[in-house]
This record gives C-alpha cells, sequence and structure tokens, in this order.
C-alpha cells in the first residue's frame, strides 16, 4: 500500500456523512505522526471534519504486524459509520462467548455470551479481527482523503511554530500536530518534558497464529474453532488466549508468561523460542499440549507498563497526544485499539467545530477532558484482570473461581429465558459485571462530543469576536508605532 497523492479538505473525495455533514469553516493543516490504527483512524475523522490531514510515517511501506485485535461494540459501531461494516463481516469473526477455563484440566469455570446478546444489547457486534486486515481497512477509508508520507521519520518537534523535522533533514510545518506514535513515542517527551519511563510488568506474551485446518483434524480441538468463543485458560503466573480470526481461516494465540528476559527489548517483532515456549506451559492441559504442538514458530512481546500522563496537551497548545503515545493498554482487557479508535473519532467530532484559530487549544482541552478519564479507567481495568488471570492455585484462586461460576450459572438461566438472580457488579469476569460492560461497550464516541458541544459550544463562539477585537487593537497599536 502507498499513498502519496495529496488530497485537501475541499477535493472531490470529501464524504459527508459524519458529523451530519458539517465542516470546520476554517480548515486546518495538521500533521499526524504514525500510521498506525490510531493515526489512520485520526487522519480519516479529522479529513471528514474538514481539515487538510499529512501522516508521516517512519517505516518505508505501509503494514501492520501483529495478531488478533479485538473490536467490540464501542469499535464495531463508529467502524459500521464509516461505512466498514461490510469489511467487518467479511474478514471479521462474530465472537459467540467468552469461556473461562481451569489451566490443568479445561474445567469451565466462566462463561458470558456474546453474539447476539450483546449486538441486541449496545446495537452494535462484538468482532475478532487479525490486526492487519484491520489496519487496511482503516487504510483504505483514510487514505483517499489524506496524505500518507513514507520513510519520513520524525527526529524532533517544535511544539511552538509547530513543525517537524525529520530525518532527512526536511521540516515540515502545520497548524497543528497529533502524535499517534505509540508506544516509543517521539512526540511523548515533549508533553511530559523528560524520557520515556516505562515499566516492565514481568510478563511477556508469546504470540502465534495456527492454520484452522490444523485443529479441524483433532476432535479435542476442533470445538475451539467451531463454537466460535474467545477462550481464556487461567494459570498459576500466566495465561492463554486463544480464538478464530481472518473469518476463521487462523487460530489467533497469545500465551501470557514471566518475563525472564531482564535485558529484552520492548518489541512486536521479536522472535521467541519454541521449545522455551512448550517448556513454559508443560503442565498445562492436553488441549494447550495439543496447541503448542501445532506452533511452528513464535514472537515473544515484552509487556511494559506506563503510568497515566498528567497531559496529553503540550503547553504551546499545538502538540496532542493520541492512543498508545499517551495511554498504552496493557493487553488483558483487550481495549487498546478501541481507545486510539475512539480518541479519534472524539478529535474529528470535536474539530468539525473549528472556526478560529483561537479554539483549537479549547478543543483539545474538550478532547482530553472527555477521553483521559475513560482511558485511565481503561488502563487500570486491564491490570487488575492480569492480577485475576494469573494467580496461583490456592484460597484466592479458588475465591475466582466460586465468582465467575455464580456469573456462569446466572448467565445460563438467562440464556434459558430465566430471569437474572445475581447482582454481579464487582465480580471476577470483568465481562459479566454489566455496570463495567455498559460503560465499556455502551460507548459511543461521536454521542459524547455532540453533548460536549450542545453544554459549551456557544462559550467557545462567543469569544471569538472579543479575540478578534483584541487582535485589531494590537495590530492598531503596533502600526502606530
Amino acid at each position: 500500500m502507498n499513498g502519496q497523492q495529496s488530497k485537501t479538505a475541499g477535493s472531490t473525495y470529501q464524504p459527508d456523512h459524519l458529523y451530519k455533514g458539517r465542516r470546520a469553516s476554517l480548515p486546518l493543516n495538521i500533521v499526524v505522526i504514525g500510521c498506525g490504527l490510531g493515526g489512520l483512524a485520526a487522519a480519516y475523522c479529522l479529513a471528514q471534519a474538514g481539515h487538510n490531514i499529512t501522516i508521516l510515517e517512519a517505516a518505508s511501506a505501509i503494514g501492520e504486524v501483529g495478531a488478533g485485535v479485538q473490536a467490540s461494540p464501542n469499535v464495531s459501531r463508529l467502524l459500521t459509520r464509516w461505512g466498514l461494516g461490510p469489511r467487518l463481516e467479511e474478514l471479521g469473526v462474530k465472537i459467540q462467548a467468552l469461556s473461562f477455563k481451569r489451566w490443568d484440566n479445561d474445567e469451565v469455570v466462566g462463561w458470558t455470551p456474546l453474539g447476539d446478546v450483546i449486538d441486541k444489547e449496545y446495537g452494535s457486534p462484538f468482532y475478532l479481527l487479525h490486526r492487519a486486515d484491520f489496519h487496511r481497512m482503516l487504510y483504505e477509508v483514510a487514505e483517499p482523503y489524506c496524505n500518507i508520507r513514507v520513510n519520513s521519520r520524525v527526529v524532533s518537534v517544535d511544539p511552538s511554530k509547530p513543525s517537524v523535522t525529520l530525518a532527512s533533514g526536511e521540516v515540515v510545518s502545520a497548524d497543528l500536530i497529533i502524535g499517534a506514535d505509540g508506544v516509543k513515542s517521539v512526540t511523548r517527551e515533549y508533553i511530559v518534558g523528560g524520557p520515556d519511563k516505562p515499566k516492565p510488568t514481568g510478563d511477556a506474551a508469546y504470540r502465534t497464529l495456527i492454520p484452522v485446518e490444523k485443529l479441524l483434524e483433532d476432535e479435542e480441538l476442533r470445538p475451539l474453532v467451531e463454537k466460535m468463543e474467545s477462550n481464556i485458560w487461567m494459570g498459576p503466573g500466566g495465561h492463554i488466549v486463544g480464538y478464530t480470526i481472518r473469518a476463521k481461516k487462523e487460530f489467533n494465540l497469545v500465551m501470557m508468561h514471566p518475563d525472564e528476559d531482564e535485558g529484552g527489548i520492548e518489541s512486536w517483532t521479536a522472535e521467541g523460542n519454541v521449545d522455551k515456549m512448550k517448556e513454559t506451559y508443560k503442565g498445562w492441559s492436553t488441549t494447550i499440549q495439543k496447541l503448542m504442538a501445532l506452533v511452528p514458530s513464535t514472537l515473544d512481546w515484552k509487556l511494559i507498563a506506563r503510568d497515566p500522563l498528567s497531559s496529553w496537551i503540550h503547553k504551546d497548545g499545538k502538540l496532542a497526544l493520541l492512543g498508545d503515545s499517551c495511554h498504552p493498554m496493557l493487553p488483558y482487557r483487550a481495549q487498546g485499539s478501541a481507545m486510539a479508535i475512539e480518541d479519534a473519532a472524539i478529535l474529528g467530532n470535536i474539530f468539525s467545530h473549528c472556526s478560529h484559530r483561537s479554539q483549537i487549544l479549547p478543543l483539545l482541552h474538550a478532547y482530553q477532558s472527555l477521553r483521559y478519564d475513560r482511558a485511565t479507567a481503561t488502563q487500570n481495568s486491564s491490570k487488575l484482570n492480569r492480577h485475576i488471570f494469573h494467580q496461583p492455585d490456592g484460597p484466592e484462586q479458588e475465591k475466582r473461581d466460586r465468582d465467575m461460576r455464580a456469573a456462569m450459572e446466572d448467565a445460563l438461566r438467562v440464556a434459558r429465558g430465566e430471569k437474572s438472580t445475581r447482582v454481579l457488579t464487582g465480580n471476577a469476569n470483568q465481562w459479566a459485571d454489566k455496570t463495567k460492560s455498559d460503560i465499556q461497550f455502551g460507548y459511543d464516541a461521536d454521542e459524547e462530543a455532540e453533548k460536549w458541544w450542545l453544554q459549551n459550544g456557544t462559550k467557545l463562539v462567543n469569544l471569538i469576536p472579543s479575540i478578534e477585537l483584541k487582535q485589531r487593537v494590537v495590530h492598531a497599536a503596533n502600526h502606530d508605532h
């Protein structure tokens, strides 16, 4: 994929279905640093809002690595709105349930229905996707509306102008810079005023894909494909997640384990040792042993945590962060890409109202105020799952399993047409906690942005005449001198 043609906000490419057809009356020149999921989504939404977008990508070609990624209803409703519903149906797997299992014998201790249940509850499906397919979908929808430049590694940022300097020496200027450059963000340092401070979690994750036909050849493994569930095996010090992706053509396997490589680098593409992987899960169930036997190679991803930032916006008001650059998520809740997509939707919607340069900073603060608490809560929710899933066998693990079983029994009652008899707030199975699910999956980023504007937009609009008057007075005074 490539995309070098420049497309401006006034071009014939511009669609009109988002933000009720509203376009910013002041189109800005916006540079987005990074062409990952968050960068592409931000570029698309800001172009939809009427702005001129350039994406700067360090890599020589556009693409994405990785394996499975989840598009829960809070994301799929946005993607559908962007016209990607048919692509989700084509490339995704509509997950039917979450199944929590014991590490040593496959006993199901927790189960939460999704499928039609979640579709009906939240008005949008829950899909499992390959990250590369997800990235390609976003590229296809964003590329016609922006200028995507590869081989454009940003080496420094001047947040006050604002401008960025590339490795080639070229300086690219803009009205606004959005740092969507991931966990190893160059732009984050300019916001926090110092180098990154990553914290090793003590975990790493083996990741691999297995052709589905290999599972279908084994009677014990076949249900892992046919049931279309996300399977989570919980064990001492680690857990394994397995589910089908790519229209049930591949089985995605992610295996969390204690990180023994203290000097290892944080990388999506670091090669893992298959023999070491198999040794790690020796003693786990026969199902896991059979899956391990089908793994030809693996990647080993060192999991690094970062504390929430105090702000996502530079003090000069012309540089802001998005996605993993400001709120990197550990994978235990599978909401990292969701948070980046939501960020992008809020940013685009809010900036569709831009009519004066004086609004840039207030609109950025609106973006942060709408997103900060939610993203931070999701970060914390992810950390909680690590604690829940990795319990060693003993009293705490037994309490967790009892809690999950109670939620499962209640879900099965409801599935039979009976009434729920339990309050599941705070359940060890966070997906069974309806309060949490309502917050996570019922969220509509566009609705939240529209609500904010209805409550606050008039103040911003009314500020413009006084600002313009003040500027004219200053200009006149300077002219007189």
